[in-house]
């Protein structure tokens, strides 16, 4: 099994990295594969609202020319997803913003490859508003059906300059106990045999 992780920080680095690599490895030592996909930084393209995407069916947003379409085909061949974001303006970033309004659309245009899948929200916040991010982007999993591992708090780390999240005693602990619940959620979904930790 295969989980995407996508670090929707333009910075590459920074703290929304950081916690991601922590749920990433409790994945890791329960035997599931992980890939962390750049996002932030990149230049990508809002949704369009052409809805081409319902015409064509062909699992690909319209809109060519950036890294969306080779993101959304990672995303529909990996058995689970976190999405990382850092806290902008009580949101997540610009790039993470047209993700989910074009992968969102292309999942609902093409039978809904995301349903019953694993999908874990993870945000970086230097002081309030994580948790319109963290709604943000689970608002995107339930409109894709998939579902969605619990942990010891909201999936939030606090810090703001690169690498302080990893002074947060209780943002770590979180992001350990959603990587042990999300492995086992997708053995479970995937009928495997988990150990109970």
């Amino acid at each position: 099994m295969k989980v995407l992780a996508i670090n929707s920080s333009p910075r590459p680095e920074g703290n929304t990295k950081a916690l991601l690599q922590l749920v990433c490895k409790e994945l890791n030592d329960q035997g599931i594969d992980t890939e962390i996909y750049q996002l932030g930084g990149k230049l990508v393209h809002g949704c369009m609202a052409c809805r081409k995407c319902f015409e064509n069916q062909d699992r690909k947003c319209v809109i060519t020319g950036d890294c969306m379409n080779e993101l959304i085909s990672k995303v529909f061949e990996a058995d689970g997803l976190i999405i990382g974001s850092p806290t902008y303006f009580s949101n997540v970033t610009t790039e993470l913003k047209a993700f989910i309004d074009r992968a969102g659309y292309v999942t609902l245009a093409n039978g809904n490859p995301l349903r019953r899948k694993a999908g874990a929200a993870v945000v970086a916040v230097r002081r309030a508003g994580s948790l319109p991010t963290f709604d943000a982007i689970n608002h995107f999993y339930f409109i894709t059906q998939m579902v969605i591992p619990g942990s010891s708090y909201w999936n939030i780390g606090i810090g703001r300059e690169q690498g302080e999240v990893l002074n947060d005693a209780e943002g770590i602990r979180t992001m350990e106990t959603l990587g042990k619940n999300m492995a086992w959620l997708m053995h479970k979904l995937n009928g495997l045999p988990i150990s109970e930790v």
